[in-house]
């Protein structure tokens, strides 16, 4: 028997305003006035994450209506990309420009859920500017990818708190996007599109000719 397809909902285009006038359009640093772009963007059923070019991440909680901040310690640069997860705990990962890679565990004020934010850094393997992020669906692996063509596995221990980062993948151009799903992660780059089986450290390409 087929499958019946769910029903479509139609909802009305509407700008995002109370979410845009909580983010400043201008910071002032010293004598300078900086303006902000908005670089980064990524959206659940929980949250919108937005990514700036001040390095500010501006974290919007729907259900309570909240809009609060993260942002790297040091120095201030771009957020290149932002990648969300809800499992046990909600998670935001977050890459830079130069190559930084930082994972957030947000607070939640449910029962046996995290009760303190915590940050867990990925050591700098990247160089370059982070493109594309991928979260295995129980939070524990976290995979990055830069525009050099390097593509990191990050293990994470919420409960211990501990993040290892190692080196899985070079590729010869830029990461373009990834995807993971059953120990296998889809890597796409401007030349080509693969699949990473992680246990076997394997690779198997999609398609015979490079991308033009």
């Amino acid at each position: 028997m087929a499958s019946v397809a769910p029903p479509v909902i139609f909802k009305e285009f509407c700008p995002l305003y109370y979410l845009l006038n909580a983010i400043p359009t201008k910071i002032q640093r010293g004598f300078r006035s900086i303006v902000v772009y908005l670089t980064a963007l990524d959206t659940n059923g929980d949250y919108i994450a937005v990514g700036s070019s001040i390095g500010m991440l501006y974290l919007y909680c729907r259900h309570l209506n909240q809009m609060k901040k993260y942002n790297f310690e040091g120095r201030c640069e771009s957020i290149t990309f932002v990648k969300l997860l809800s499992c046990f705990d909600d998670l935001v990962a977050v890459g830079t420009a130069s190559g930084r890679v930082a994972v957030f565990q947000l607070v939640s004020s449910l029962p046996g859920r995290n009760k303190q934010l915590r940050r867990f850094d990925v050591a700098g393997i990247h160089k370059s500017s982070i493109t594309a992020l991928a979260w295995s669906p129980n939070g524990m692996k976290l995979f990055s990818g830069d525009d050099k063509g390097k593509i990191v596995y990050s293990a994470l221990d919420l409960d211990q708190g501990i993040c290892n980062s190692s080196l899985v993948l070079e590729e010869p151009s830029s990461i373009v996007q990834l995807d993971y799903n059953q120990k296998v992660l889809l890597v796409s780059t401007l030349q080509r599109t693969l699949l990473f089986y992680t246990e076997e450290k394997s690779v198997n390409q999609v398609g015979a000719q490079p991308r033009k």
